[in-house]
């Protein structure tokens, strides 16, 4: 089986090739850049090959790992192309509105007998099991919360691209089985991780598309730690955040954040991110915790375990969040992880 890494030289990309080779895989390294794909392909040993998305080259190809953001913009030409050769579809999105797209694209998908499924690493995988493990315990729950805390994340460049992507767009959480646009910081609340409570605010994370789809629950918040001078700061350059969604002004804070890189080898060995979650139903409530590793790290080995397994799957046809596909059990079957 044979699958294609599409944005391999970026920042997860590389990461992602090169623990593949360090497994004894051999995948097809891609980008739209021959001159910026050449030197980790021979680093690598393996084959590169270069191509934009609008005229894509997946001949031979079982399955690709799309890794190149801002993925509002090129998850669906990929998604497209995959179903028009007959490749399974991974990424490793965490956009609402990715997701939302791919989740429509179903029918497409299945008429073209392949399997796509977005978020399979750091986003969103450990909060999408996180949140069908809750639904499992506490079915016909109305309401979930998840939240993580990243102690000294460092972001990559194409992260902070993504998030500049969607900078004038401000928060979103779910009510009533619809995704609503809110503030940004719109809510707050103490958040108790294993390793201690910490005040949170909400964030347009991928899980108020993603968790929906995989558990039903209609109403769906997402948090991440913030200090209250940070969501204070946050609450008051919310009137700019529409000007800075401007695309000249998008455009010119992606080539300011070029020169970042991402967490070194130690910040990403050492790193730990904290997960919390929490369904009630109106009269009774669950909650659980997790721990995973850093986020870039834990993106690595996820997103191969899910290419692994999609390429040993008995074939199954169609768009599926990372638990509806692998199960709840995924998130755990995976080293470093812990419920706690």
């Amino acid at each position: 089986m044979t699958f294609l890494i599409y944005g391999a030289n970026g920042y997860t990309g590389e990461l992602i090739a090169r623990e593949a080779v360090r497994r004894g895989l051999r995948p097809i390294l891609s980008g739209r850049s021959a001159e910026r794909l050449a030197p980790l392909a021979k680093d690598l040993g393996l084959e590169a090959r270069a191509f934009p998305l609008d005229q894509p080259n997946l001949a031979g190809v079982d399955a690709v790992l799309h890794c190149a953001g801002p993925f509002v913009h090129t998850s669906a030409p990929m998604v497209r192309a995959c179903i028009d050769a007959g490749a399974h579809y991974l990424d490793i999105t965490g956009e609402i509105a990715v997701f939302e797209a791919i989740m429509a694209m179903n029918d497409a998908a299945v008429r073209g007998g392949v399997t796509v499924i977005p978020g399979v690493g750091f986003d969103v995988v450990p909060t999408d099991c996180l949140a069908a493990m809750l639904a499992a315990r506490l079915p016909g729950a109305t309401e979930l919360e998840l939240a993580f805390y990243s102690p000294g994340a460092e972001l990559s460049r194409g992260t902070l691209k993504t998030m500049i992507e969607g900078i004038g767009e401000g928060g979103a959480i779910r009510r009533d089985g619809r995704i609503i646009r809110v503030p940004p910081a719109y809510a707050m609340r103490e958040i108790p991780f294993s390793c201690g409570p910490r005040m949170a605010m909400t964030i347009p994370w991928g899980d108020v598309s993603t968790a929906f789809h995989t558990t039903g629950i209609p109403n769906i918040r997402v948090y991440t730690a913030a200090s209250p001078k940070s969501v204070a700061r946050m609450r008051r350059i919310r009137s700019i955040l529409p000007i800075l969604g401007i695309t000249p002004i998008k455009r010119l804070l992606q080539a300011f954040v070029n020169r970042r890189t991402g967490p070194g080898a130690e910040q990403r060995a050492s790193g730990r991110t904290y997960l919390w979650g929490r369904v009630t139903d109106g009269k009774s409530d669950v909650t659980m915790t997790m721990t995973t590793p850093e986020g870039y790290a834990f993106t690595v080995i996820s997103a191969l375990a899910a290419v692994e397994r999609l390429l040993a799957s008995p074939k199954r046809p169609g768009s599926f969040t990372p638990a509806k596909f692998f199960g709840a059990e995924f998130v755990t079957s995976l080293p470093g992880v812990e419920l706690t």
